[in-house]
């Protein structure tokens, strides 16, 4: 007797909808929770070559809780591909400007290198606030 290992099809697929409320919540706990939600691995028919991830919704990105001396010493950087165009950004300035670019970093950090994260990432909706334009989706509270 031997067990069957069954591969999910990518048409077999069902996605369903998650709001997350970032308040008071530590950024790196719950952008590692998202991004098992993303891929799928919440799920009892993962597979890891196919997409079987859910909707991710984060409100309020403004109010997540960074620890330690983070909010002045973490760094953001990009580099704009000319010569000296090494932008580097704190995490105070970055939450005064686009307070959902720390949690969408941060998720990203955490998804495998490959071609899926992208479309991992375009399933990811942050937003400033608590209101989301997606309550025609029915989204369930997602406890982390």
């Amino acid at each position: 007797m031997g067990t069957k290992t069954t591969i999910v099809h990518p048409d077999e697929v069902t996605r369903t909808w998650f709001v997350v409320d970032a308040t008071e919540k530590p950024a790196g706990r719950l952008a590692s929770s998202i991004a098992a939600v993303l891929r799928g691995k919440n799920k009892p028919t993962f597979t890891p070559s196919v997409d079987t991830g859910d909707f991710v919704i984060v409100i309020n990105a403004e109010k997540i809780k960074l620890t330690g001396t983070k909010e002045e010493t973490k760094v953001y950087q990009k580099f704009t591909g000319f010569p000296g165009g090494l932008k580097r950004e704190s995490a105070a300035t970055v939450r005064a400007k686009h307070p959902e670019h720390i949690i969408t970093h941060a998720v990203k950090g955490m998804l495998p290198k490959n071609h899926m994260s992208r479309t991992h990432l375009t399933r990811l909706k942050v937003y400033v606030g608590a209101d989301h334009p997606h309550a025609s989706q029915k989204p369930q509270a997602l406890e982390l």
